[in-house]
């Protein structure tokens, strides 16, 4: 891809950003910046976020891990789940839980990390957020919702104001970076190198 179309896909990633991110000021759509202000550098934030509890998924033995910071409830980061579904081949992702959104992103959230199948639940609960249907949270165990709660510190640690929000390295570059809000397939692609 040429320089110019690199510069015109951002353009189009960034205007559109606006619509793909919850935050908790309306737990809806909310304004989000392609990158979070981060209170730390891009590898620093990388390194912080690979400390969270999360679930991983797709190609255990792929040189670099992309975290994702989502919600349990929120809308934008089920899109995100099902649209890096087709990458999972190629890439290693840690999806993990915060409380953005509401009381009822602690439970979820721990539910999915305390499931003996951890991924099947992530999938069954981001399908049903994806159809929009209303989730009851769950009864949860004090130290999943410690390690919840653990990475909810960790989000504002690093200065992250909505949800998802992606920290990755670049498979080809090695350049670290961040993009906050859901993306189509082909645009996550691009932003991890994979």
């Amino acid at each position: 891809m040429t320089r110019l179309n690199r510069r015109t896909v951002l353009a189009a990633a960034l205007a559109s950003a606006a619509l793909t991110a919850c935050s908790r000021q309306d737990n809806n759509a909310a304004p989000a910046a392609a990158t979070p202000a981060a209170a730390v550098n891009a590898e620093e934030a990388y390194q912080l976020v690979s400390g969270g509890a999360g679930v991983q998924v797709g190609q255990m033995m792929a040189a670099h891990t992309v975290y994702v910071l989502f919600d349990p409830q929120c809308p934008h980061c089920a899109t995100l789940w099902a649209e890096a579904k087709p990458l999972l081949g190629k890439l290693k992702m840690v999806w993990i839980p915060v409380q953005l959104l509401g009381a009822d992103s602690a439970p979820m959230g721990a539910a999915i990390l305390a499931s003996p199948q951890p991924v099947e639940a992530l999938e069954r609960h981001e399908a049903l957020v994806n159809q929009r249907v209303k989730l009851t949270p769950p009864q949860a165990d004090a130290a999943s919702l410690a390690k919840v709660a653990a990475n909810t510190e960790l989000f504002k640690k690093l200065g992250a104001e909505s949800v998802p929000v992606v920290y990755f390295r670049h498979a080809k570059t090695g350049q670290y970076g961040s993009h906050a809000g859901a993306m189509p397939t082909a645009q996550l692609q691009e932003l991890t190198g994979v």
